[in-house]
């Protein structure tokens, strides 16, 4: 009635059911065909296995389970570790991006001050070029005075 349970390539399922008549008249008790129990026997002998085959796959499915607890926790530590990398990198990208818009502002402060440097070297070009003039339009001056004082000092 009950068979012997099979395995189907060393998986552990239960794959089928198969009659095993000789195995049920081995397990005959003498004088236990008498009363009636050696079928009894027979049975229960079958269930004990069945039992025994259902055990035996329970146990792999939880070891199965643990395993799989297991790599999903490591690959939990490792996404949690993966996701502390990435907010220490996104820290690092603001505070550089923080530290180019200050040398930005520092830049643009000197590239002013350069400006004005170069607005006041202009004015004192201006200012010599204007000083140059007058010196030159002195020493002209000066020239016209000496010619006419040595032309009168000439003439005389």
């Amino acid at each position: 009635m009950f068979g012997r349970l099979k395995r189907r390539e060393g998986v552990g399922v239960m794959a089928e059911r198969e009659m095993v008549p000789e195995e049920a008249r081995i397990r005959e008790a003498p004088g236990a065909t008498e009363v009636g129990i050696a079928g009894l026997m027979n049975k229960r002998t079958m269930l004990a296995e069945a039992i025994d085959g259902v055990g035996l796959i329970i146990k792999q499915m939880k070891e199965k389970r643990t395993t799989l607890e297991k790599e999903i926790e490591e690959e939990s530590v490792e996404i949690k570790n993966l996701k502390e990398t990435l907010a220490k990198v996104r820290e690092y990208i603001e505070e550089e991006g923080r530290g180019l818009d200050e040398l930005a502002r520092k830049r643009s402060g000197v590239e002013h001050e350069a400006d004005e440097v170069s607005i006041m070297i202009g004015d004192m070009r201006d200012k010599l070029a204007g000083l140059g003039g007058i010196i030159d339009s002195e020493a002209s001056n000066i020239a016209q005075v000496k010619r006419a004082r040595e032309s009168a000092a000439g003439g005389a």
